[in-house]
């Protein structure tokens, strides 16, 4: 059978990004990640998200517009519910237990009705980067690329938005994500920090107003806030 020869350089990204990151493709580590894909992808390993969702979030999220950056930490697992969005999933699909829990909390903070919808494409067209610090995950098998250098992808993101932006808000929700905070430059940025919203948490997470606070920081800034309501 014919090998798979992606170049994952090629799979679309918003110009904007790919310049903001040209360096990150050019290191090893992040060619050495493109042969562990494609070797991957030619053992017919089932990988999510689609190929073409890899950068999700980024194309639907164009650098000029971006306004927070809501960090998760692995895709979903299991079929038809990656979508390169973090928490997200397609129209259609069952809404993971942490999302219901964000949509909780939207309710408590803003007084949202709970979407019946769990994609979260629309907060990323208004400046929302759902950014996971992994990108890739094989089927069934969670945190199975965790090794391959995405987190050093992510991290470099982090750090570059930290270090030449001003004004962005990351919101940190649980201990890996918190672990984070050392690549943001807290005093250009606000960092809103809460348990993780999955219910194996806990506490922590409800209650934190993350939605309204981010609104009012942007106000401050003279930018329009978020809509949060999930069409």
């Amino acid at each position: 059978m014919k090998e798979i020869t992606i170049n994952i350089d090629k799979i679309k990204m918003n110009n904007d990004w790919k310049e903001f990151l040209k360096d990150e493709f050019k290191k090893k580590y992040f060619l050495d990640l493109k042969k562990r894909y494609i070797n991957a992808l030619n053992q017919h390993s089932i990988i999510y998200p689609p190929a073409n969702s890899i950068f999700n979030a980024f194309n639907l999220c164009p650098l000029e517009k971006l306004k927070i950056i809501i960090l998760g930490q692995d895709p979903y697992h299991q079929p038809n519910q990656a979508m390169g969005l973090s928490f997200s999933v397609p129209k259609g699909i069952e809404i993971p237990p942490s999302l219901k829990n964000i949509y909780k909390e939207l309710q408590n903070d803003l007084n949202i009705t709970p979407s019946k919808s769990g994609d979260l494409s629309s907060w990323a067209t208004q400046g929302i980067l759902l950014l996971n610090s992994i990108l890739s995950v094989e089927a069934n098998k969670a945190a199975s690329h965790s090794s391959w250098g995405w987190q050093e992808f992510s991290d470099a993101v982090i750090s570059k938005l930290s270090k030449e932006k001003s004004g962005l808000i990351f919101m940190l929700w649980g201990n890996y994500a918190k672990s984070k905070k050392a690549f943001i430059d807290t005093e250009k940025h606000l960092v809103l920090e809460a348990a993780h919203p999955s219910p194996l948490a806990k506490t922590g997470f409800l209650g934190c107003k993350h939605f309204s606070k981010a609104n009012e920081f942007l106000k401050k800034l003279g930018k329009s806030p978020i809509n949060w309501q999930i069409p």
